[in-house]
């Protein structure tokens, strides 16, 4: 293979990924955007009522989802953040892996939750938490506050469980 053939493949296997590497950067120009926005016109705690079942608030997320391990003693946050830069890593690849034109699904299920977890990795990394704004409840019960990156990765999520069946389907 001559050295003009070789960059060609290169080329082409970086270019595959590229399209999905942009939405995960969206995702997290959107996440801090918003996050900046946030603590820019609310206080922790201060909430505005959007809906009857809606409210926009700021609040600071230690731990992970549900605040799993908020309470711990402050190891959690390296736990996440290695946890998160892990992941990511093996997704770019597995992004840079997949063939040109195919699993659209599953890469952008991919892109998603690579771009939900960096945005909350840059929170955790800059304030030792996650800022979290979106707050739904039904009379007294609360669901936990989330954010953009944390809506991508639930998103993100269901896409690859969607890919995973329609793939199981295809085998079958």
């Amino acid at each position: 293979m001559s050295s003009a053939e070789s960059i060609t493949v290169v080329d082409k296997s970086g270019s595959r990924a590229t399209v999905w590497l942009f939405l995960s950067a969206f995702i997290v120009m959107a996440d801090q955007l918003s996050k900046e926005y946030i603590t820019r016109h609310f206080g922790e705690f201060e909430f505005t009522r959007v809906l009857p079942i809606l409210d926009i608030t700021c609040m600071h997320n230690v731990g992970a989802a549900f605040s799993f391990l908020a309470s711990a003693s402050g190891w959690q946050r390296w736990l996440f953040i290695g946890l998160a830069v892990s992941v990511s890593i093996a997704i770019i690849i597995w992004l840079h892996r997949l063939p040109r034109g195919k699993h659209s699904l599953l890469a952008a299920g991919l892109a998603l939750v690579l771009g939900g977890a960096v945005g909350n990795v840059i929170d955790r990394i800059r304030l030792g938490y996650v800022i979290d704004f979106i707050h739904f409840h039904w009379d007294t019960a609360y669901f936990p506050a989330f954010n953009v990156a944390d809506s991508a990765i639930t998103v993100g999520a269901a896409c690859l469980l969607l890919d995973a069946l329609f793939d199981s389907r295809r085998k079958t």
